[in-house]
């Protein structure tokens, strides 16, 4: 199992940085990894919430939102075949900034265990 650890300080309120992370369906436009995001259901967003990322490397991966506790933290869980774990996002204000604490949860599934032995 891989756990990588990051924090950040980035200068907008928590309630903005929040919703960027949240709009799944938006990551194309400035994330470099993901080729195509689209948002595959209706309403409010909340736990539950489903995306689908064109990923370089994966190909087409659904993504689902956990954890969900607006603005201070998320969890977004990828389903695929080859690994299981997820990207938790903690935030916290500092003043009007914004700490994100990362977490990037990598665990190999099926045949792929063999692989990290």
């Amino acid at each position: 199992m891989a756990l990588i650890t990051h924090s950040q300080l980035i200068n907008a309120p928590i309630g903005s940085v929040f919703e960027a992370i949240v709009a799944g369906g938006d990551f194309a436009a400035w994330n470099p990894t993901v080729r195509a995001s689209r948002r595959l259901d209706a309403g409010e967003i909340g736990d539950g919430t489903r995306f689908e990322w064109d990923l370089r490397g994966f190909g087409k991966v659904e993504q689902e939102l956990q954890e969900f506790d607006r603005p201070h933290q998320v969890r977004i869980v990828p389903h695929i075949k080859q690994l299981a774990g997820g990207h938790r996002f903690r935030l916290t204000a500092q003043g009007n900034a914004t700490r994100v604490n990362h977490e990037l949860e990598m665990r190999p599934k099926g045949p792929f265990v063999l692989l990290t032995q």
